[in-house]
């Protein structure tokens, strides 16, 4: 019981061997989650910190609840796009809303893991059929990766509904690419390839961000200033910078009202009686125009970012105290660098002459604190929260099962599910966003020789130890390496070779799954539904085919096997008994399509007196079934025919005989199996065998 309760008791006791093993794979693994983290707190939309912060309590708890030794839990490409995608329609990524919404989120995911892994629903993730989950990781792979294109280019991203859009918005800047930016994103990338390639043992993302940081630090890489907007002199760009300050700051505030309207409602729906449902009502009748004029400042946010970053400030040269930028280069200063905007709030415009850089990272570890929920936002985000709990889910179990075929461990999806649960709301507390199981780190540590989750906890000392001593050391890491990273963990990801392979065997699971990849691309950010839609197609899929299995009328072929009548051409078998061949189980979901084979097969041959039904594909039966049989067998026996059965399995024999059904028809209709029902048929008839 107390195993049950406290998995991580199985660890011990440890031997000196397996802890020196522990300690290095720990290491080791802490090496490529500094750098990993920071990466994917990026791409969830957050300050970098919060990747170290997601990478401290969710991965000790994950390891002392889960059940898989060698299973790494943190911050994880695929969940990182899928919480910023969820939440940018709600808040602007970066802000301190859009951060409590991370948090919040992560709680749901977690919730809804424990939820499932205690009350073992760990199959939920078989409607996950394997061509959707290929699909839907090879678009999550592309946008994911592509997502980083402007961090490489050095260009503004504008996040729109739109992914496809964006990324578009983003090609069409490829003339304003900063050059230094591009060279820091081509030179780490080609750094990692080259030590994976020849130095696999060394630590090639942490060698990569170390080079790269110390680079940027010698050449001023950063080089940004922030002043006030007025010191622009240009008067277009100074009323562009103007419109985009008040845009930005319309969109919060409507935020703002747009929450505290949904907050006001729901307090009166509380109160109940008619004037609280009306006054609830009259509140939320604002929403439309609100939202319609949010979604108008979003585009304008959008232009006018894009318009800015095209435009070249100069300094003019004068002092410090009273530096100022115009578009026209001084004749006094013809080598005066150029500037671009990095962005402008609450009059304060910052501007850049050379690349972005992680900047300040907040020393010390998070203090704990119960995330704030925001009621009315929890049913929008509890569709994508579901996914995220279902695709985290199956990452975690598929990695630790991989592992399990060398490692002989025994693999428990509930436990699973539970301590994944659990890491998600612990870290929720501490200011983590939604993490799940890491393929790669997994991989490293199992490499390194991991016995226990005592190396996850080694990996998470080591985060901690660079929260409190060394967050001053990556300030001038370029965000472009960090996007190399990403891109480089997540277009390992993509693979053809599935869904080719599942043409072959399933074309139509083939189809949903390249439906599945079209739709997901098409629908982002919003990736959920790309999934969703895969699996409601899959499960579309199955009930169609349980609804119409194979079912055919079958005669005798050259070699002496039975097959369909139609589908190889062949001879009736006989004028006055029929074969028909019923493969699937016979319930209420199928039981007219198994009236109509059989009176088709009537109607096709009107002079038979017998129509054998072989039913050793039929596995199960319910009282839906039991009853059409008894209903066909009596309508088929008023016209003179008999309805007859071979080979049924034992449980749906016993089944039909406790129903009462066997007696109806009679012990002569039901044959142990085929060969011998067609043998007594053809002698009943006076028709050879072999016919």
């Amino acid at each position: 019981m107390l195993t049950q309760l406290f998995p991580f008791l199985r660890w011990f006791p440890m031997s000196g061997t397996g802890m020196r093993a522990d300690l290095l794979a720990g290491a080791t693994v802490a090496l490529v989650l500094v750098p990993q983290s920071m990466a994917y707190a990026q791409l969830a939309g957050l300050p970098v910190v919060y990747g170290l912060y997601s990478s401290f309590i969710p991965v000790i708890i994950a390891s002392m609840w889960g059940s898989s030794s060698q299973l790494h839990t943190g911050p994880v490409a695929m969940l990182s796009l899928m919480s910023a995608a969820a939440l940018i329609p709600f808040a602007t990524p970066g802000s301190p809303g859009f951060i409590e919404l991370s948090v919040m989120l992560a709680l749901m995911v977690g919730i809804l893991r424990l939820v499932l892994g205690v009350l073992s629903l760990g199959a939920l993730v078989n409607l996950l059929s394997s061509p959707v989950i290929v699909g839907f990781t090879n678009a999550a792979a592309l946008i994911i990766g592509l997502s980083q294109l402007n961090k490489v280019l050095g260009v503004p991203f504008p996040r729109t509904e739109s992914y496809l859009e964006d990324l578009w918005r983003v090609v069409l800047q490829i003339p304003d690419t900063h050059l230094q930016t591009l060279l820091f994103a081509v030179g780490a990338w080609l750094l990692i390839d080259l030590l994976r390639r020849y130095r696999p043992k060394w630590p090639g993302i942490l060698i990569a961000v170390g080079v790269s940081t110390v680079i940027a630090a010698a050449i001023g890489f950063e080089d940004k200033v922030s002043l006030p907007m007025d010191r622009v002199v240009d008067q277009q760009t100074l009323e562009s910078l103007r419109a985009l300050d008040n845009a930005q700051n319309r969109w919060e505030q409507i935020s703002e009202e747009l929450a505290a309207i949904s907050r006001r409602a729901n307090a009166f729906e509380e109160q109940g009686g008619i004037e609280g449902i009306a006054r609830a009502a009259e509140e939320r009748a604002q929403i439309p125009a609100l939202e319609f004029e949010q979604e108008q400042r979003k585009r304008d946010i959008i232009r006018l970012e894009v318009e800015l970053h095209h435009v070249d400030l100069f300094d003019n040269g004068q002092s410090d105290d009273a530096q100022t930028f115009d578009t026209v280069q001084s004749e006094e200063s013809p080598e005066a660098k150029r500037w671009h905007l990095i962005g402008v709030k609450d009059g304060i415009v910052t501007l850049s002459a050379g690349g972005n850089v992680v900047g300040v990272i907040p020393k010390g570890l998070p203090s704990m604190q119960a995330p704030i929920v925001e009621w009315d936002l929890v049913w929008a985000l509890l569709p994508a929260a579901l996914v995220m709990a279902l695709i985290g889910f199956m990452e975690a179990t598929s990695i630790s099962k991989a592992i399990a075929t060398t490692t002989g461990e025994r693999v428990d999806t509930n436990k699973e599910l539970i301590g994944q649960g659990l890491a998600n709301i612990a870290g929720s507390f501490f200011s983590s966003f939604a993490v799940s199981g890491s393929f790669s780190r997994s991989a490293v540590a199992a490499k390194a020789g991991a016995q226990t989750g005592v190396f996850a906890i080694i990996s998470a000392l080591g985060v901690v130890l660079v929260l409190m001593f060394f967050t001053e050391y990556l300030y001038h890491l370029p965000q472009a390496v960090l996007a190399v990273i990403v891109m480089v963990a997540v277009f390992g990801l993509i693979r053809i070779r599935p869904l080719v392979q599942a043409w072959k065997v399933d074309r139509v699971g083939a189809v949903i799954g390249i439906i599945t990849f079209v739709s997901t691309l098409a629908l982002a950010p919003a990736i959920a539904n790309g999934i969703l839609l895969g699996i409601v197609l899959t499960v579309v899929h199955y009930l169609v085919t349980t609804m119409r299995p194979r079912a055919e009328i079958v005669a005798r072929k050259p070699n002496g096997t039975l097959g369909g009548i139609r589908a190889n051409r062949l001879e009736p078998m006989s004028q006055n008994f029929v074969p028909v061949r019923f493969d699937g189980p016979l319930s209420f979901i199928n039981v007219a399509y198994f009236e109509d084979i059989i009176l088709e097969a009537h109607s096709d041959f009107p002079q038979a007196k017998t129509i054998l039904v072989i039913g050793s594909g039929i596995n199960s039966i319910d009282a839906s079934g039991e009853e059409k049989i008894c209903d066909v067998a009596r309508r088929l026996r008023k016209v003179g025919v008999r309805l007859v059965f071979s080979g049924l399995k034992h449980q749906v024999r016993s089944l039909l005989e406790q129903s009462g059904l066997t007696q109806n028809l009679g012990a002569d209709a039901f044959y142990s199996d085929k060969e011998t029902a067609l043998r007594a048929l053809a002698k009943e008839y006076g028709e050879a065998p072999g016919k």
